[in-house]
C-alpha cells in the first residue's frame, strides 16, 4: 500500500525506517510545509517523492493512506482535510485536542467512507495481550491496583511548552499511563482524582491521576515533563505481582511471586520499531472494508478524549480557541 506522511520531523523518521523493512507497504512520499525539508526527508529515507505542502500530497492520487506526524495541535485539520481529499488516516496520538473534534473527525470518515485510527501504538503491540492474558490466568492472584508512570525531559521543546501547541504533559505522555490503566482495567471508571503543577507557559508539567473503577480496582498513573521516571507498570495482586517494562514500548514483563522472587521473565516478540502493527492492522482493515481498527475502536478514542477533557477542565488548562474549536 502507498503512504504518504504529514510531517518530516521525529516521528516521521522513525515510521520511515520502520517502513522501509515492511514489504506490505511502499514509502511512497513526505509532504512539509518546506519544499527543502521534505527533499532531504526523502533522500535520507528512501521515499520517492517531496511535497512542498499538504494539499500538493493530498492531490496525488497514488496516495492510499496518509499517516499524520505534526504536531497534536494540527491534528484535526490535516484529519479533516485527508478526510475531503479521499484518503485513509493513521494519526498519531494524541487524537485530537479534544473529544468533539474526535467525534467530528469519525462522523466526517464514516459519511466518506474511509478509515480513520489513531496510532497509540500500545494499543496494537503483542504485549498488550500478553499482559491480559497473564491477568486472565491469575498468575499473581485477584489484581485490584495498578501503577503507571511516563516521564521525560522534554520542558525545553517547543510543542511541549506552547499552549497554541496543545502543549503539556497530558496530551503527550500521559495519554499512554491512561491508556495502559484501560487496557488492562477497562473504562467503567466511577471517579477520577487528579493533582497538577502547571508551567510558567500555562500548560501542565507534571500531573498524577488517579482512576477508581466500578469494580474496586485503581490506577495510580503520573506523567511528566521535567525528569526521566523508570517507565514502569506494576499490577499489584494477592499471590505476587507484574512489572512491564516500559509502558510507552514494553520490552519485557516480570512476575514475581508472594516472597517477591522472580518465577517469570518474558521478553516481547522482536519488532522492527513497534510501528509496524499499527501500520499493519490499519492496512488489513482498508483491505477488508473497514472503518475502523479492533485494536483502538472509535469509541476508545473518544472515551480518552473526555477522560483527558475532565482533566484539563478541573486543571484549568483551556488552549486557544483557534486550536479547541471545531
Amino acid at each position: 500500500m502507498k503512504i504518504g506522511i504529514l510531517g518530516a520531523g521525529g516521528i516521521a523518521a522513525t515510521l520511515a525506517e520502520t517502513m522501509n523493512k515492511m514489504p506490505e507497504v511502499e514509502c511512497y512520499g513526505v509532504a512539509s510545509r518546506n519544499l527543502e525539508k521534505s527533499r532531504i526527508f526523502i533522500e535520507e529515507h528512501g521515499f520517492e517523492k517531496a511535497f512542498g505542502s499538504y494539499e500538493e500530497i493530498l492531490s496525488d492520487p497514488e496516495v492510499e493512506l496518509v499517516y499524520i506526524a505534526t504536531p497534536h495541535s494540527h491534528h484535526y485539520k490535516n484529519m479533516k482535510m485527508c478526510l475531503e481529499a479521499g484518503k485513509h488516516v493513521l494519526c498519531e496520538k494524541a487524537f485530537t485536542v479534544n473529544a468533539r473534534q474526535a467525534e467530528e473527525i469519525f462522523a466526517l470518515a464514516k459519511e466518506k467512507n474511509l478509515l480513520v485510527t489513531e496510532a497509540i501504538w500500545t494499543r496494537y503491540m503483542p504485549s498488550r495481550k500478553m499482559i491480559n492474558d497473564f491477568l486472565a490466568e491469575n498468575i499473581i492472584g485477584e489484581v485490584r491496583k495498578l501503577t503507571a508512570n511516563l516521564n521525560y525531559c522534554i520542558w525545553d521543546k517547543e510543542r511541549i511548552i506552547k499552549p497554541e501547541l496543545a502543549g503539556g504533559a497530558l496530551l503527550d505522555v500521559g495519554i499512554y499511563p491512561l491508556n495502559f490503566a484501560c487496557m488492562s482495567f477497562g473504562d467503567h471508571i466511577s471517579d477520577i482524582q487528579s493533582a497538577v503543577q502547571m508551567t510558567d507557559t500555562g500548560v501542565d508539567g507534571e500531573n498524577v491521576m488517579t482512576l477508581f473503577y466500578e469494580d474496586g480496582k485503581v490506577a495510580v498513573l503520573t506523567s511528566g515533563i521535567y525528569g526521566l521516571s523508570d517507565r514502569q507498570g506494576i499490577f499489584y495482586g494477592s499471590e505476587g505481582y507484574m512489572v512491564v517494562d516500559n509502558i510507552n514500548n514494553p520490552i519485557g514483563i516480570k512476575v514475581y511471586n508472594k516472597d517477591r522472587k522472580l518465577i517469570k521473565d518474558i521478553s516481547v516478540p522482536e519488532k522492527i520499531s513497534g510501528y509496524e502493527y499499527e501500520i499493519l492492522e490499519t492496512i488489513d482493515c482498508i483491505k477488508n472494508h473497514k472503518l475502523e481498527c479492533p485494536s483502538m475502536p472509535h469509541e476508545d478514542t473518544i472515551k480518552m478524549m473526555n477522560i483527558m477533557d475532565g482533566l484539563r477542565k478541573e486543571w484549568g488548562l483551556k488552549y486557544p480557541d483557534e486550536i479547541e474549536s471545531l
